[in-house]
Order: C-alpha cells, then structure tokens, then sequence
C-alpha cells in the first residue's frame, strides 16, 4: 500500500516539478545600465525601445532612472529566453540613438539564456543631425495626397502618401492598389528614422505588368500601438476595428474616386510590417470583400494572442492570399509566432493561399524588408490573379 501511495504521489509531483522548472527557466531579469551618451541632454527622459514593448518610444515602463548609486538603469524581469532587439530613445523615434557621425546604427541583439546586466554606450542622437539626410530621397513619383486627412473612425487626422507608377500619366491604365501602414517609413529618409523601406524605387524596378498604386498611411505617433491593435492590451484600449474601418469605408473609396483603380478585391492588398503587420493580417480577415491579398511582414503577433481564435472561427472562403514574413535574427518569438500562425492556416486548408519565408538573416528593420518587398509582391500578384 506505502509502496502504490508513493507511486501515485511521484505521479502529481512530477509534473508540478517539471512545470516549475519550466517557469523558472522562463524567467530573466535583464538590467540594463546606460554608461554615457552625448552631453547637452542631461535633463531628458531616457527610455528602452525594443520587440519586447511593441517598438514604443516612449512608454512610461520602459524609462531609465537613477538607481542609489546614480547609475542610470532600467531593470525588466521575466522576458523570456532567446533573441532580443532594442535601442534607446528620449521618447521620439525622431530623438534615438545613433551613431557618433550621425549615421544610422541598427538595432541592438542580445540572446538571453539567464540573468544579465547590459552596459550601453550612445554615441549619439539623431536630432543633432538635422542635415542628415540633406535632401529628399522620395522619387518623382511620390506624392502627398492630403497632409491632414480626416479619419472620422477615431477623430484624428493623418498625412497620407501616394505612390503612381512610372507609366500612369501617359496611359488610361487602371492599376491594383496596395495600402501600406507606417507612411513615414515607406518613400523618404527625411520622414524615416531608420532608414526608409524604398518602396518607390522597388516598384520603379518593376516590369509594367506588376507595378500598382502604393497608398501610405502615416502611422499615429503615440497612438500607433493602439491603432494597430485590433484588441485591449496593456499598452490600451484597442483602435485596430475603427482603424481598419477608417481605411476600407474611408479612404478606399477616396482613392478609388481620386485615381486610376481597379477597386475589385482581386486588385486591393495590404500590407505593414511589425505592429502594421499584424494590423495588415486582421484587416484583411475583417473586410474578406475588399482585400484580395495581405504582405504580413514580421508580425507582432506576441500582443494579439486573440488573432488564432479569429483564424479559427473566420470561414476559409473568407481568407485573402497571405505573405507571411520573418527573420531569425528579429526574435525568437518572432519565427516561432509566424510558423504557429502559418500551421493554423494550413489547418484550414489554406496552404495553396499561403507563403511563408523565414529569413536566415532577416532582422527587425526597413532594409529587411525592402529587400524581400519584390519577390513578395510578384507571389502575391501572381496568387490574386490564379
């Protein structure tokens, strides 16, 4: 009897045993420790940036402050193991770390494996170069359609950016139309504070039959992280629904009504990256009638954990073609999200509507993704048309 009550309690605690030590491996405290930065900035707020706080600037959270010994420091517990990126910031992606001469540095890469201490050195802030860069870097064929548009979904205003093709002043051509999130990213390193996506010249590239107007949508600032959120989080009350219903009931009809469309949902696709990526992937299960295709590139699908039941419950007829991208140099968490995800689909029967790309050397960052912008657009095109 002694020896089947022994059995049976090796049997409870073993696996309270095994989840313990899973939850403890799962726990780090990094501190990280700002050493110097560039004089004449002492009094400002200094604030940590990075895949673990969705890209915010400026979160209250994530700000530096002076231990007792008058150490500037920021102390997170319990990120998980694996890749991380990051930079600094003094609130504004406008006032982030850069390097000495003013160019820009990507983002920095840890791999947490325990707890640690990082010793941070900034060389220096890009608003100290107001020349860099001294001219516009947009092509001929960017224009900016209204600086102020009305976004009556959530009261605000927003500057929104059109790309026409090469060709579309000398012909009576209609064209496909791809929206794209994060404006200030996409057409000009004046606007980008990292460098741009280039989109411009990628589809100046482009062979006749695959160019397409680019609309651009200038991200909210601030609000950006509840803009592209679909759902409430802890970073806020969830905008993504009056967002997404901003660009399909608002500004697709303005478009369509202003230039050459073809406004059939075969020909209309969306598009972003990181939290615009997400926002990308619910917009398109959302208005199944208006987009044909979706680039979904580097998700961050670690804030939406809601997105798989919408997966789930969303009729597979409903779903457009997906471009699903990511690099293994962005996170851990990154690829393993967007392979979860891609299961999902394919559960759904979805594979012959899906591509996946897992990118060796893929970081969280706009040259990434210019790079990869071509070949996931010539995919996409190609699908929607089938």
């Amino acid at each position: 009897m002694a020896t089947r009550m022994l059995s049976f309690q090796r049997q409870i605690l073993l696996p309270f045993f095994l989840l313990l030590a899973v939850t403890t491996a799962g726990q780090h405290t990094v501190r990280f420790e700002l050493k110097s930065f560039p004089p004449g900035n002492e009094n400002d707020s200094l604030f940590l940036v990075g895949s673990f706080n969705g890209w915010n600037p400026g979160l209250p959270g994530y700000q530096f402050r002076r231990d007792s010994s008058g150490v500037l420091q920021l102390q997170l517990s319990d990120l998980p193991p694996g890749l991380h990126e990051f930079k600094i910031t003094r609130g504004r992606w406008d006032k982030a770390e850069c390097a000495g001469d003013g160019t820009a540095v990507l983002n920095r890469i840890f791999r947490l494996r325990r707890d640690t201490t990082l010793l941070i050195t900034v060389g220096g802030w890009t608003d100290a170069f107001p020349q860099r860069p001294p001219v516009t870097t947009r092509s001929k064929n960017v224009f900016v359609a209204d600086t102020a548009f009305f976004m009556p979904q959530l009261n605000r205003h927003r500057r929104i950016w059109v790309y026409l093709p090469e060709d579309y002043a000398i012909s009576n051509k209609r064209y496909p139309v791809l929206y794209l999130q994060d404006g200030q990213n996409l057409f000009d390193a004046l606007t980008a504070s990292f460098g741009e996506w280039g989109v411009d010249e990628v589809f100046d590239a482009l062979p006749s039959p695959q160019r397409c107007i680019v609309v651009g949508v200038d991200h909210g600032g601030t609000h950006r992280l509840t803009e592209y959120h679909p759902w409430d989080s802890r970073f806020g009350k969830g905008e993504g629904e009056a967002y997404t219903r901003f660009l399909a009931e608002t500004l697709k009809p303005f478009i369509d009504r202003t230039y050459r469309t073809r406004p059939e949902k075969r020909a209309t696709s969306i598009g972003g990256s990181s939290m615009g990526g997400l926002l990308a992937f619910y917009a398109a299960l959302r208005f199944p009638d208006v987009y044909g295709g979706a680039l979904v590139f580097s998700p961050s699908l670690w804030v939406a954990p809601q997105l798989r039941a919408m997966v789930a419950t969303t009729p597979a007829h409903s779903f457009p073609a997906l471009y699903l991208l990511a690099g293994e140099l962005e996170s851990d968490n990154m690829v393993l999200d967007v392979k979860e995800l891609a299961t999902d689909l394919e559960r759904r029967g979805l594979a012959k509507k899906l591509r996946v790309r897992v990118v060796a050397d893929g970081r969280h960052h706009e040259s990434f993704w210019q790079r990869e912008l071509p070949d996931a657009w010539r995919w996409l095109r190609r699908r929607q048309t089938r």
